[in-house]
């Protein structure tokens, strides 16, 4: 059974690594379900940054407000020269104006909007599509290296007026690729359409500030490196020109409506112009929930100025890989050995130390790392490890209930099923008591229903005493190895420990040899003829476990003091008492071990398989009806004799 266990449980570990080595697998090629898992755990993050308030971008709101003063939108365009003009006298910086002017204006103005934007530093919106260009605006980059492949790229773009992307002093795409499940968390800072590159809109309106021509971009094998706009620091990308942006930034804001009366004053500040009212202001989904089309270029203008960038370091992926496959391991390997609740503490203190350094890595580093991958790593592995052993478990549990609940004490067999741990499933060496137990008198009994033609009976009758003899045995400890016709065999000291097993074995003699007086009255009530027991107990070392080939094991003994104890048992027949044959012997090596029963030495024998003769001994005991076990006379009888020879 030893190499049975040894098997189930490689079987068991072989399951966990298969199973562990498909959860790395599946990570290794980063499928869709991976990267939504990885970029929800990020929003988490993303949503724990503290609000702020942008001191460098005001908005001013085309709302409700401003409909209500200057009428339904699209409004003629020298409205919107106007409110550039009030921005500046206001003091504005850089303005922006993330709205597509892609058609004339056909309630006229668009002469006086060209004159205003040529003369106000603005910025106005270009669209990526998947149409063919029209009236797109690229701006020159200078390169080290070739970023083009790194570069997202749109299938078209959508410009503005020819016009107005001539005159205006930057031209910037104001929208982006969302992530795999629709939510806008990186931006690109430069797109292709072909062999053409343009900036967002963001970094547009950083070029103009510094009033340079073109961008500078480093590429690497690995894809770009960083980006630079002459005269401003170098922003750092991904390898695709991507950054995360930080959409913990506020900003103050006021209506369009306002602004004639308002005393705001903007202190150069970037202005964006951007749509709210209901039914106007395009909706984009973020991490931190439902916000407005311009937001995505106020979010991206913000997060490059305030030039602390979120990384996510080259070797993350590999990293958190490596982490998730070493921990699976060492949840394999604990989930054999340790209880139920304490690999449920391990798991729920791996995640909280994840979730945390995650969290740490982040808000002091604003370093992005992965958790959900390892934690979803160990949750599988973990519960596949629990699964499998408890099964593992259930099953040794019903073995152990299958193979000893016909030999053991119910309450013996429930302590083994609560703890298999104490029993040695292999063969172990180890000092125990025996007793063989068998009817003196039999052939009498038996004839007695062979001439009524009655098998039927004389099985009843011996049922009824092993049962009865067992209930004794099982009672005061012992294990049941077999029934030999109507010879009972048993042990004790195993599978559970029994200090006091020489003492339980005599005890079990003297109570079933009482017993037997109570079966013999029983039998003379009936006419049935009398009947003894006798019972040989010995002390010694023997082999013990499960015995048998891979089709059937039983759990038994072998070694010289079972063979002794079934000598003892045979030479009962040789000793009376008052007539009577003695029910009970035990060597002295089981002597030896009693404290509460008292001996009477009774002969000096040799056995066959001994080269020395062997003392036995019969209790000094009152509670066996019909027996004196007070005398010492002995019975002379031609066995003895032969014993002597």
């Amino acid at each position: 059974m030893e190499m049975v266990l040894i098997k189930k449980i490689l079987t068991h570990w072989t399951f966990a690594f298969l199973t562990l080595f498909i959860v790395t697998y599946i990570g290794l090629k980063d499928p869709q379900i991976k990267e939504v898992l990885r970029l929800k755990g990020f929003d988490l993050l993303l949503q724990s940054e503290p609000k702020e308030i942008s001191k460098d971008i005001h908005v001013v709101s085309i709302d409700e407000k401003a409909i209500e003063k200057y009428g339904q939108w699209p409004w003629k365009r020298d409205v919107l020269a106007d409110v550039v003009n009030q921005l500046r006298q206001k003091g504005a910086g850089i303005i922006v104006i993330p709205i597509l002017f892609s058609e004339y204006d056909r309630l006229g103005g668009d002469e006086t909007f060209i004159n205003t934007i040529y003369q106000n530093g603005v910025v106005i919106a270009q669209t990526g599509t998947n149409q063919t260009n029209k009236n797109a605006v690229p701006r020159g980059v200078a390169k080290i290296g070739d970023p083009l492949p790194w570069l997202f790229e749109w299938g078209g773009m959508l410009g503005p007026v020819k016009e107005f992307g001539e005159y205006a002093d930057g031209v910037g795409v104001t929208n982006t690729a969302p992530e795999v499940d629709g939510v806008v968390r990186r931006i690109p800072l430069l797109m292709k359409i072909g062999d053409e590159i343009y900036p967002a809109m963001a970094i547009e309106v950083i070029r103009v500030s510094t009033q340079a021509p073109s961008y500078q971009v480093k590429t690497g094998e690995g894809g770009i490196i960083a980006m630079r706009v002459p005269g401003f620091d170098t922003i750092k990308t991904d390898a695709n020109a991507r950054i995360w942006l930080r959409w913990n930034k506020g900003y103050i804001t006021t209506s369009i409506a306002d602004l004639e009366t308002s005393e705001v004053r903007l202190n150069n500040k970037t202005v964006i112009i951007g749509m709210n009212a209901e039914g106007l202001g395009g909706i984009i989904a973020t991490p931190v929930g439902e916000r407005y089309a311009y937001e995505l270029t106020a979010s991206t203008l913000s997060t490059v100025l305030d030039g602390k960038n979120i990384t996510r370091v080259d070797i993350s992926f590999i990293s958190e890989l490596a982490v998730s496959f070493i921990l699976g391991v060492a949840l394999i390997l604990i989930t054999r050995f340790l209880p139920y609740w304490v690999i449920g503490l391990k798991l729920i203190s791996w995640y909280v130390i994840a979730i945390y350094l995650s969290h740490y890595f982040f808000t002091k580093h604003l370093m992005l790392v992965d958790v959900s991958w390892i934690i979803f790593t160990i949750t599988v592995v973990g519960f596949h490890s629990v699964f499998n052993r408890f099964i593992l478990e259930f099953r040794l549990k019903q073995q152990i209930r299958k193979q000893f609940e016909k030999y053991l004490d119910p309450r013996q067999v429930a302590i083994l099923v609560k703890n298999p741990e104490k029993l040695k499933l292999g063969g172990e060496r180890k000092e125990m008591s025996f007793l063989f137990m068998d009817i003196v008198g039999f052939t009498p009994i038996s004839e007695y229903y062979k001439n009524k033609d009655d098998p039927e009976g004389l099985v009843e009758v011996i049922n009824d005493y092993l049962n009865r003899m067992s209930k004794i045995v099982l009672k005061n400890g012992g294990t049941i190895d077999k029934y030999m016709g109507d010879c009972i065999m048993a042990f004790w000291n195993a599978p559970l420990d029994c200090p006091e097993h020489a003492e339980m074995a005599v005890k079990t003699g003297i109570e079933c040899a009482i017993e037997t007086d109570r079966i013999k009255k029983e039998f003379r009530e009936k006419g049935l003829p009398d009947i003894n027991i006798g019972s040989g107990v010995n002390t010694g070392t023997c082999i013990v476990g499960n015995m048998g080939s891979e089709m059937r094991l039983d759990y038994s003994v072998i070694g010289d003091a079972v063979n002794l104890a079934a000598r003892l048992e045979a030479a009962t027949r040789n000793y009376k008492d008052n007539g009577k044959v003695t029910p009970l012997i035990y060597s002295s090596y089981t002597k030896e071990q009693l404290k509460d029963i008292k001996s009477i030495e009774l002969d000096k024998i040799k056995v066959k398989g001994k080269d020395e003769l062997v003392t036995i001994y019969k209790p000094v005991t009152n509670l066996m009806e019909g027996y004196d076990f007070t005398s010492k006379k002995k019975v002379k009888t031609n066995s003895k004799k032969d014993n002597k020879k």
